[in-house]
């Protein structure tokens, strides 16, 4: 009876053995693959675009004085008249002009150092004309010769400005987020020969805000498109 009894424990013990050791195995093997997934490296990609704006919106303002509300209203009729021919001859049509009611200010109610030097007028207006035009080598020309709407009596406002936009970004996207990701991944190959490592699939991207700037100063009507990609690309031994 204790023959047995002990066969039967040396079996169970090493049973356990056998369990104990295929167990270290596996959970070694398991632990391994943890640490290889953990092996990544973090790379930034750039894509940048220079191009050239498609839309101009020109904001033209001009103020007229006068005593009645008579002769101011005629005084703006022939401003916005007179610009209207302007803009109309430089090839612009009637659709890419619009205007919003003038603003009026009667002298009488306000301070005398609010009035300043148009307190000989009883009323100031002042009128905006918006240009939004595609053209924008005409809006670019047009401007060149905005004197001779001060040769024709019209005194522009301090306000008046114009904005250049690119509005076809959706266009460009899919091709610059390329251009981001190719570029991450070189980084990241970079990374990968100098550490005798290999560059695996994505583990994670995040992709940044597209930004449009001014390309300078001096050339408004040219932009400069910028994205940058955040990408985890995983890496493997050799």
């Amino acid at each position: 009876m204790t023959d047995r009894r002990t066969v039967a424990f040396l079996t169970l013990g090493i049973c356990l053995a056998c369990g104990l050791i295929i167990s270290s195995y596996f959970l070694g093997s398991a632990i391994k693959e943890i640490k290889m997934a953990e092996r990544y490296v973090t790379v930034k990609g750039l894509s940048e675009r220079i191009v050239e704006a498609d839309l101009a919106i020109w904001n033209i303002s001009f103020r007229n004085s006068a005593n009645t509300l008579e002769e101011l209203q005629r005084d703006i009729d022939d401003n916005k008249s007179k610009l209207y021919n302007f803009l109309l001859e430089a090839g612009f049509s009637e659709s890419e002009i619009s205007s919003m009611p003038p603003q009026i200010t009667d002298t009488q109610s306000l301070p005398y150092y609010d009035a300043g030097k148009d307190r000989e007028y009883r009323y100031i207006a002042l009128t905006r004309i918006t240009l939004r035009s595609n053209d924008i080598a005409g809006v670019k020309k047009a401007m060149e010769k905005s004197g001779e709407l001060v040769s024709a009596g019209i005194a522009l406002g301090e306000d008046s400005s114009t904005r250049f936009s690119f509005t076809k970004l959706n266009d460009i996207k899919p091709e610059m987020i390329a251009e981001a990701t190719k570029n991450a991944r070189e980084a990241a190959e970079q990374f990968a020969r100098d550490s005798g490592s290999q560059v695996g699939a994505i583990r994670r991207a995040t992709q940044g805000y597209f930004t449009i700037e001014d390309r300078d100063a001096g050339s408004p009507d040219f932009k400069i498109v910028r994205v940058v990609t955040t990408i985890d690309f995983f890496l493997s031994s050799h």
